[in-house]
């Protein structure tokens, strides 16, 4: 039963930050020519093509896959309790319960992003189609602590800054919900 928990869980979770990632590109207006885009928008594509007929765009957010990234994240509690226990527990609280975990889930790929940029910062120096991306991403998160805390020696404090702020926000969701964060 763990490894059917954990396939299903890892399944929903990554397809989830997909979403979200498209999501967040479209936010931020990143460049859709870039391979990498194209990659995320043709995994997404085929389930959120025909929703975005019936639900239109709010603006810069795409309301489509943020609406199935909401589903997703909501019947995924529930069916890790079938998997686990063998019997299914739907209660209105399945629906908050998928707020939160949508919210933890954006926390992780904003995480994940700035680790990767961190990294590819070192490896290929700004040369490489995906850092263009990358920055496009992380940019208007690191750019206003930057206004407050200069680059220091050359070394640019921001990603870490905003990895603790993740970390500090990770930490207050265990103090509030206890096991049920962990479990989301």
């Amino acid at each position: 039963m763990l490894t059917l928990t954990f396939l299903a869980k890892t399944v929903i979770d990554l397809y989830v930050m997909v979403l979200l990632l498209r999501i967040w590109m479209q936010w931020v207006h990143s460049d859709f020519y870039n391979p990498f885009s194209q990659f995320v928008v043709k995994i997404t594509q085929p389930i959120v093509g025909p929703l975005r007929r019936i639900i239109p765009s709010l603006g810069p957010i795409d309301s489509a896959s943020l609406l199935l990234a909401y589903l997703l994240m909501t019947i995924k509690f529930p069916l890790l309790l079938l998997i686990g226990s063998g019997s299914i527990s739907l209660s209105p609280y399945n629906l908050l319960f998928g707020v939160i975990a949508l919210f933890k889930a954006a926390g992780y790929l904003i995480f994940w992003i700035m680790i990767i940029r961190a990294l590819m910062s070192w490896v290929s120096q700004g040369r490489s189609p995906m850092d263009y991306l990358l920055y496009q991403l992380t940019e208007p998160l690191m750019a206003p602590i930057r206004r407050i805390l200069p680059a220091m020696g050359g070394i640019d404090f921001s990603a870490m800054v905003v990895i603790l702020i993740l970390y500090l926000i990770n930490f207050l969701g265990m103090d509030m919900l206890g096991e049920l964060w962990v479990m989301l």
